[in-house]
């Protein structure tokens, strides 16, 4: 076990967290808020010890393995979430330090389920880092230090394939660095994008950056009560194709910039999500036309929602907990299905979905023609045993998680009011945290939050969103003994 290479990384993560934290510190003095103090604080704390780790504690060698790549993104994920919580709490903003964990967690991660009831009360500084948080999470707090540091091996590319969604992970280019830094390139440069078309409509500059931010690493948070829903007609439609838009493969994005349209045009993964989306707006907006009436008003309701949840990025223009079953039941299975891999956003996983029907039809060819011989292949490709099978491992692990977190919730509880369905609540929320969602149904609805979960579910739920950003493997195998036995 590298160890050296483990805390050198982790000073890096704490001392690029320590810079980043100077932005919202500069919103923050130039909005004069109290939260400036608070932040400095953090942001000096975080560069001085992150610099020191760095400065005193040298690997005696760069290569990061793969065991080392998992430990390394847990660790990496964890402090920044611990640090990140500091001025929240320190400030008084949020005064109870697990709440400002659970939040902090819920950014980092993408997942955007809150504690907060208004999040225009908080200073501005404090509202741009919990969006901030959202799009530093979305790529990866390691991909981004990838794609700066210079000196970083190209086995880094273990802790690229630790920490970016996906049943797999190949590099664009030659080199993991190279890799990294287009991803950024294409994720920065479709954030200005939205920044600049929501700036052009009803939101100042603030608003549409702290919303570009959250859209863009499909997180959800943003600076009202009612998520969107206050915003303009066009404003909603923006975020909705935003949200599509990061739903998708970023290798697709390289491919349309370097000329492979036809590559693009031919994806397994493409194809299918955009079906999803099509044929799941499609049939909402039938079952809720008749609760508006109005075919405009409905088809921006239903594409936004769609969106929202497949995207996993939680932002909502409606209560839609109160649309009929068949509306919240499609919501809640694309809640499940997730983005695309290699993008933003969470949940089980176009890519997975296709693998796995695959392999069905596969095995069902062969119960009906025993002596045949069959591969499975998607983009093109054909796929190994070990990605199919790990497929269908990553499905068993993820049922028995999704089960262990919905246990402990309905264990522990919280103080909801009367009239609460315990059981929707519990299963929505656990189905959220895992997905990286945000909303779930219930007592954790649109319009609602999570702050009602008493302080044990609310620590459950924040590793569980951990469970979910890093995909199972990091933080499962962090936090197994044998990991750390030496062989």
């Amino acid at each position: 076990m590298n160890y050296k290479m483990i805390l050198n990384t982790t000073g890096k993560v704490l001392l690029t967290g320590g810079i980043l934290l100077l932005l919202p510190l500069l919103i923050a003095i130039g909005y004069l808020e109290n939260s400036a103090l608070y932040l400095g604080i953090t942001a000096f704390l975080a560069i001085l010890i992150g610099f020191l780790i760095v400065k005193f504690i040298k690997p005696n060698n760069n290569v990061i393995y793969s065991k080392e790549g998992f430990i390394i993104v847990t660790l990496a994920w964890l402090v920044l979430s611990l640090v990140g919580c500091l001025p929240f709490y320190l400030s008084g903003q949020i005064p109870s330090f697990i709440d400002a964990f659970f939040e902090t967690v819920s950014g980092f991660t993408t997942t955007g389920a809150s504690i907060l009831n208004d999040p225009s009360l908080m200073d501005k500084g404090l509202l741009f880092w919990r969006s901030f948080t959202h799009w530093i999470g979305g790529m990866g707090i390691i991909v981004f230090i990838v794609a700066i540091n210079k000196k970083i091996s190209d086995s880094s590319i273990h802790v690229l394939r630790a920490e970016m969604p996906g049943p797999s992970v190949d590099k664009l280019v030659p080199t993991a660095k190279d890799t990294a830094t287009i991803l950024y390139l294409i994720y920065l440069v479709l954030t200005g994008l939205e920044v600049i078309l929501l700036a052009f409509g009803d939101m100042n500059l603030f608003d549409a950056i702290v919303h570009a931010l959250g859209t863009a690493g499909t997180g959800g948070f943003g600076v009202r009560a009612d998520s969107i829903a206050s915003y303009s007609a066009y404003s909603q439609w923006v975020i909705a194709i935003f949200m599509f838009l990061f739903g998708i493969n970023f290798n697709l994005f390289y491919l349309v910039i370097i000329g492979k349209i036809k590559n693009v045009l031919k994806s397994n993964e493409l194809i299918t999500y955009i079906l999803i989306v099509l044929l799941s707006i499609t049939v909402v907006s039938i079952n809720i036309y008749p609760i508006y009436e109005n075919l405009a008003d409905v088809l921006r309701l239903s594409t936004f929602q769609v969106t929202s949840l497949m995207s996993t990025t939680g932002y909502s223009t409606v209560n839609f907990d109160a649309w009929p079953t068949l509306s919240k039941s499609i919501l809640i299975l694309l809640m499940f299905i997730g983005g695309c891999a290699g993008s933003t956003a969470g949940g089980f996983k176009v890519s997975r979905i296709v693998i796995i029907f695959k392999r069905i039809k596969k095995e069902l060819r062969r119960i009906i023609h025993p002596r045949s011989v069959e591969s499975i292949k998607t983009e093109g490709k054909l796929i190994d045993e070990t990605t199919v099978n790990g497929t269908g491992t990553y499905l068993a692990i993820y049922v028995l998680s999704f089960v262990v977190v919905f246990f402990l919730l309905s264990l522990f509880g919280g103080n909801f009011a009367e009239g609460v369905n315990l059981f929707e609540t519990n299963f929505t929320a656990t189905l959220s945290c895992l997905n990286n969602i945000g909303p779930g149904l219930n007592g954790v609805g649109p319009t609602l939050n999570f702050a009602n979960y008493s302080d044990a579910s609310k620590i459950v739920l924040s590793f569980t969103m951990l469970l979910g950003r890093l995909e199972l493997y990091p933080l499962l195998i962090t936090l197994s003994a044998s990991t750390w036995v030496k062989h």
